[in-house]
């Protein structure tokens, strides 16, 4: 059997996936010496973590070969490459083609042009120790939002063809996943590089027809300019598609989206979420925020707290702004990075708020769990449940939810 290389990934479900693709080729390729590191570039700290464990693991391994990459590697290869602590630089595209783990022998720096990227490869992974399954359907962004740099770490949107999509979703079901994320970086853009231009609606409701056997379905983050007349059907018909929607939103005041160059408007998000819950009633809402976004005022940034209540969201993913080179909002008038920390800190506390709200609400209720370890499971709205009894990983259950505690509830299975 060969060696299993070491993996670390920072950022995203779909960095997640993608290190057990990379994980899949290089203990293929003889690599089991090697030490993975797939970065991030979604903020600096990010990076500077990234940067920081490449250290750590030069001084604990040094003997092993240390590869970087992903979306910070993409972007700036060379600056990866100018430390003594690399060996190979691989870029976003590379590092998912066997061929690459299999030619690791010539220079240091393997790194193409993202943005020619014009296909995604269907890649069947079972995520090691995580018995929810992942299907990558997606890749790369077309818009060009000014805060944001991962379209010159992703490249171009393309699709994975439905097709594809179905049969990795059957094998997953096949090896005993009852649960499944569709996931990519921008989901709701599926389809029009591809013949006949499905949209993610079509293709969700192509899957749910031919794997009939798959009890739960997820959807990863939606941009809500982009949900389509087949998925709001499918919201409101559906009982396997997961009543949760985590959506893009990156703020709540209408002259900081504009800023930041978003497709919807305060209006448009506190609509759709709306219209969601008026078709489920039982849904629960996700959201990413940016606070400290340049030129958000107090003003603005209280609309984004009021948006965060209007809307009804459940599950907030906060990040202070972080400046970006290469992007226009890190030309812009910044916000000072302690107000940015503040009103993060109040969106995370406002977002506290609401999550004890949302699971007071199920106190004494019975909740359909599926099982991601020994004693802990997740609703169908994602709210985390600790239970007493005893189940296997995968499992979908049914428990009794007795208390909320601080950052979960207690349940019992029934």
């Amino acid at each position: 059997m060969s060696a299993e290389p070491e993996i670390v990934t920072f950022g995203c479900r779909l960095n997640i996936h993608e290190s057990e693709v990379i994980r899949m080729h290089a203990r293929a390729a003889g690599a089991g010496d090697a030490v993975i590191v797939n970065t991030c570039a979604v903020t600096a700290e990010a990076e500077r973590q990234a940067r920081q464990t490449i250290r750590r693991l030069r001084r604990e391994k040094p003997g092993a070969r240390i590869i970087v990459t992903g979306c910070s590697a993409q972007i700036d290869p060379a600056r990866y490459a100018a430390m003594d602590e690399v060996d190979y630089v691989v870029g976003n595209d590379e590092k998912l083609r066997p061929d690459t783990w299999r030619a690791l022998n010539g220079g240091k720096i393997i790194v193409n042009d993202i943005a020619a990227a014009r296909e995604t490869a269907a890649h069947l992974v079972g995520v090691t120790g995580i018995p929810r399954g992942f299907v990558q359907v997606q890749n790369g962004c077309d818009h060009r939002c000014t805060f944001c740099i991962i379209p010159f770490g992703r490249g171009p949107s393309r699709s994975v063809p439905v097709g594809a999509v179905v049969e990795q979703a059957r094998a997953l079901v096949r090896s005993g996943h009852s649960e499944i994320v569709l996931t990519g970086v921008d989901i709701a853009s599926y389809g029009p590089d591809l013949p006949g231009r499905p949209t993610l609606g079509q293709m969700v409701r192509r899957l749910l027809a031919l794997v009939p056997e798959l009890p739960r379905l997820r959807l990863s983050s939606l941009d809500p300019a982009a949900i389509d007349d087949d998925l709001w059907r499918l919201i409101g018909e559906e009982p396997r598609l997961m009543p949760h929607l985590h959506l893009s939103l990156q703020a709540g005041d209408d002259m900081v989206l504009k800023r930041m160059k978003r497709r919807h408007s305060r209006a448009d998000a506190v609509a759709l979420c709306a219209r969601a819950r008026a078709l489920r009633p039982d849904i629960a809402f996700g959201a990413d925020l940016i606070a400290g976004f340049p030129t958000e005022d107090e003003a603005m940034f209280a609309n984004t707290l009021r948006a965060v209540e209007e809307c009804g969201l459940t599950w907030l993913h906060v990040f202070p702004y972080s400046p970006r080179h290469g992007t226009p909002a890190a030309k812009m008038p910044q916000v000072a990075p302690d107000v940015r920390k503040r009103r993060a800190a109040a969106l995370r506390t406002l977002g506290g708020v609401m999550q004890r709200r949302h699971c007071d609400a199920l106190v004494g209720t019975r909740q359909e769990i599926f099982v991601e370890q020994a004693g802990i499971g997740r609703t169908r709205q994602y709210a985390e449940v600790r239970f007493a009894g005893t189940a296997q990983a995968g499992q979908i259950r049914m428990a009794g939810i007795v208390s909320r505690e601080t950052s979960h509830m207690a349940g019992r299975l029934v």
